[in-house]
């Protein structure tokens, strides 16, 4: 595929496994800017990337608000240092929150297994005594 070729919104939906109404939304969120001819919606290189982007953004927990954000700093006119560096922090902060998440996770998984082995040895107790009652 040509880098400069448009695509419609079927083959965005394909190359990038989203519906068209996410494309439709992200639009709506002004994240997209498809170029607009009647009903049909062309995609440009630059949708493209935005679209990668948007999705690497969702993946990682960031919220559209600041994709949008992160993605209007690209034309400030400093090379992208704006951008690179304000993706950074949030980057930063997210992944924080993720480790933090990721420690309760393992703390509420340590405990769940400790009460089902609780579980297990009343289970096997009950067990043995109704047994010992046949």
């Amino acid at each position: 595929m040509s880098e400069d070729r448009v695509m419609t919104i079927r083959e965005m939906c394909d190359a990038f496994d989203v519906t068209p109404r996410t494309l439709r939304f992200y639009e709506q969120k002004e994240l997209l800017f498809p170029i607009r001819e009647g009903q049909k919606r062309l995609f440009t290189r630059k949708d493209r990337a935005r679209l990668k982007l948007i999705l690497r953004g969702k993946r990682f927990g960031f919220s559209l608000e600041e994709i949008r954000q992160l993605l209007d700093l690209y034309y400030v006119g400093d090379q992208q240092q704006t951008q690179l560096a304000q993706t950074y922090a949030i980057a930063q902060e997210r992944l924080n929150d993720m480790l933090r998440q990721r420690d309760e996770l393992n703390v509420a998984i340590e405990e769940l297994r400790e009460q089902m082995k609780w579980g297990e040895k009343m289970l096997a107790s009950m067990n043995n005594q109704k047994r010992a009652a046949e």
